[in-house]
Parts: structure tokens; C-alpha cells; sequence
């Protein structure tokens, strides 16, 4: 982002934590990144990791803000807004808040350049992705400009349909938890064989770091590569067998979709 751009964060939990990071590393000053934060301890932490401004309330200094990032939990969007609706009307509106839809955002903003993002926790460490959606009046330059402040996070992919945002949320939003479910039960039967739980967890955790490195390099789809590793009558084969019977496939597949569905839910304020 362009100096001297003030960039207000409202809430300044872990996601505003790693954005307020990536700018710093990327050269942006501290005088000119302003947080919200009514939680000392939170303020204290932002203050000693990264130097910014941290206050307790909205003053007049948020009118300086050209991007606020809206980083607060989804419940408390309605009081923190109207806190700070007087001063942010005229800056770029970027959402990193699940549920609430852009329409509700500029309502109570009273600007209609509104992105919403949808990062996920991988974003902590540099290596998440984030689905993005813009509404109509948001320029090219602003486009770019939220993909400058998100780039130390991970990746971003934009939709088209704010909708698609239900589908993101529900895939790799919520996704993390669902690869750490996975890892929790391979490191259960590990200790089941009787492996120590440094030992499942050494091998649980490279083996999907490793099968996601080769999935991202391969040209292959991912049932190829399965295909590959598995031999008719082999370990492979008792295992994978012993999944599609009990429909673990599909129970993943119903999961993502019921996430969906309370996604789309949350964003009708259900």
C-alpha cells in the first residue's frame, strides 16, 4: 500500500496480527497502521510485536484511514460499525470477517467499496489462501491494493458471485480442520500400533506435508496419484477399502457441504 495510506484495522485479533506483520515487512510505516482494539492484552501485544498505534475506542484518527480492514468476530460487526461508522464512509472497505455479507457492510459504513475476504489460519505462517469477492464500485487499483496487503499471507483467488464466498468459507476456510481431524486419527492409530506420540506425530505430519508438496508439483489429478500408491490386495488397498466402506468419502464430501450451508446461513444473520 501506497504511503503515507493510513490503514485502520478494526480488531486487531491473529488475523489482523499477520496482516499488521506483512506490512511492517513489506516497508510500511507504523505511523501510518491505526488499530481498534478495546482488549489491553490484545493492544499491548500488537504494540510490543509490531510497533503500531493501538487504541481502546474510534477517535477522529480514523478518519485518516483510506483502507479500514474489518477484523472483529461476526457478532460484534453491529457495535463496532456504529462506533466507527462517522469516520470510515469515505475509505475502502476490506471485510475479513465470515457471514457478513458486503451489503450489510456498506449499510453500516456508509461506503459501498466493500471487498470481503475469506482467508484461513494458514495465513499465520505465510501459506494460506484467501477467496476474495468486490462489489461493483471497487476499482482495479483497489483490487490491487488489497492484494498487496493480503500477498505475505498466502495466495488470494477471486469469485465473481459473493455467493461463491459461502463455498470458499466452507472449503478451505473451515478446511484446516478438517486436515488436523485427519492427522488426530492417524496419530490415534499410531499409538494403537504401539508407536510413541512422537513418532505419529513425526509421521503422520510429513507424510501430509509431503503428499500435498507432491500434489501441488504433479501435473496429475489427485485419484492418479492415489492410484498410483495403491496395489490390488496390498496395505494400501486394505486401508482405502476399508474407508469406502465406511463411507468416509462421501461423509467428507457432506461435511464441506453442510459447512456451506451454515455459511450461507451466518451471512442471512441466522
Amino acid at each position: 500500500m501506497p504511503s503515507p495510506t493510513t490503514i485502520a484495522f478494526i480488531g486487531g485479533g491473529n488475523m489482523a496480527g499477520a496482516l499488521i506483520g506483512g506490512l511492517r515487512r513489506s516497508g510500511q510505516a507504523v505511523e501510518h497502521i491505526l488499530v481498534i482494539e478495546p482488549w489491553a492484552e490484545q493492544r499491548e501485544r500488537l504494540a510490543q510485536q509490531h510497533g503500531v498505534t493501538a487504541l481502546p475506542a474510534a477517535d477522529a484518527s480514523l478518519a485518516r484511514a483510506a483502507l479500514v480492514v474489518w477484523a472483529v468476530k461476526p457478532q460484534s460487526f453491529a457495535e463496532a460499525a456504529a462506533a466507527c461508522a462517522a469516520q470510515v464512509g469515505g475509505a475502502l472497505q476490506l471485510s475479513v470477517m465470515a457471514g457478513i455479507r458486503s451489503e450489510t457492510i456498506a449499510a453500516a459504513t456508509g461506503s459501498q467499496r466493500v471487498v470481503r475476504a475469506m482467508p484461513n489460519t494458514p495465513a499465520l505462517i505465510g501459506q494460506g489462501i484467501a477467496g476474495l469477492y468486490a462489489r461493483p464500485q471497487v476499482s482495479d487499483d483497489e483490487r490491487a491494493h488489497v492484494e498487496a496487503l493480503l500477498a505475505p499471507t498466502g495466495q488470494t483467488l477471486w469469485v465473481d458471485r459473493e455467493d461463491d464466498l459461502d463455498s470458499v468459507t466452507a472449503l478451505s476456510g473451515s478446511g484446516p480442520a478438517y486436515v488436523f481431524l485427519f492427522i488426530e486419527s492417524m496419530m490415534e492409530a499410531a499409538r494403537r500400533m504401539g508407536l510413541s506420540d512422537a513418532q505419529g506425530r513425526a509421521l503422520a505430519l510429513r507424510t501430509f506435508a509431503g503428499a500435498t508438496e507432491l500434489a501441488m508439483r504433479s501435473e496429475d489429478p489427485p485419484a492418479v496419484l492415489r492410484e498410483r500408491v495403491t496395489s490390488k490386495g496390498g496395505t494400501t488397498f486394505a486401508a482405502l477399502e476399508s474407508m469406502r466402506a465406511d463411507g468416509v468419502g462421501e461423509a467428507i464430501v457432506r461435511a464441506v457441504l453442510a459447512a456451506q450451508t451454515r455459511a450461507a446461513e451466518l451471512g442471512r444473520g441466522g
